[in-house]
Parts: C-alpha cells; sequence; structure tokens
C-alpha cells in the first residue's frame, strides 16, 4: 500500500489531479498571496522581550554598594578608633558583594566587559585584555587592604 493522499471520490464526484486543485481559491496561489493581497501597515514585533536590567534588579544593586561603600569609606575619613578598620572591610567586603551581582546581572542580560567577546559567541577572551582587568583587579585590592591596614 502506498502512503499518500487518497481520491476516495469513487461515485462521479469532483476527481482532484495529483497536485491538489485546479482552481485558487480566495487569491491563495502556491506560493501565499499576491502582492496586491498584502497590507503595507502591517509590522513586525519581536514577541521575546527585550533583555535589561529592570529597575527592581537594579535597586538592591545599588543599595548594598551604596551602603559598603560608606561604611569602607567613613572609618577611612573620620577615626573611629580600634573598630574602625573591621568596619572598613566590611564595608569592603559588602562593596565588592554588590560588585559581583551587578557583574552576574549584566552579564545574565547580555552585556560583557569592554574587549571581552560576547557570551556565547565561541570566541576566546585576549589575554592582553584578561591580564589587564586581572591587574587592575588585584592593584584596587591591594590599594584597599594597604589602607586599612594603616589604620591599626
Amino acid at each position: 500500500m502506498e502512503a499518500g493522499p487518497r481520491d476516495t471520490a469513487h461515485d462521479g464526484g469532483e476527481q482532484l489531479s495529483p497536485d491538489g486543485p485546479d482552481e485558487t481559491l480566495g487569491g491563495v496561489t502556491d506560493d501565499g498571496p499576491g502582492a496586491d493581497d498584502m497590507s503595507a501597515d502591517e509590522v513586525e514585533v519581536e514577541l521575546r522581550p527585550q533583555r535589561r536590567l529592570r529597575i527592581w534588579q537594579l535597586a538592591p544593586i545599588v543599595i548594598l554598594a551604596a551602603v559598603g561603600s560608606l561604611m569602607f569609606a567613613f572609618p577611612l575619613a573620620f577615626e573611629f578608633g580600634d573598630g574602625g578598620a573591621v568596619v572598613a572591610m566590611l564595608g569592603l567586603l559588602l562593596s565588592c558583594c554588590a560588585a559581583g551581582w551587578g557583574m552576574m546581572a549584566a552579564r545574565r542580560v547580555g552585556h560583557t566587559w569592554p574587549g571581552l567577546p560576547e557570551r556565547g559567541s565561541g570566541h576566546r577572551p585576549d589575554w592582553r585584555v584578561v591580564s589587564a582587568y586581572a591587574l587592575l583587579f588585584l592593584g584596587a585590592a591591594v590599594l584597599a587592604v594597604w589602607r586599612v591596614a594603616r589604620l591599626r
């Protein structure tokens, strides 16, 4: 038995051609509607929402960063006694947590660091860019720890 459409019109009904009906119904052709049938006011819309950070995603990150930076700055600017170094290090820790949280949120929506390839592109990052970022972060960490250590 052969798989395919069946011609079941045996009792004198309309016979089908092997490739479908001979006339077109409603102006529809094999290639689709004609150029005059298409309306020019149709607009294509992306169904997926844009990937961007919303205010409710940014607010806790910004608040944590602000609190951490204030905790880091005030013991350094004003002498707080023996507890100043602990408060400053805790503020530095909170600031670093906020920075990491912000970087992960930005990466989720598709943002990348300047000089690094996009996520999922298959390209490897340049070692010079990665080493420059590593030196920058290492330098900032050394300066922050050195400054807090001078409080004692």
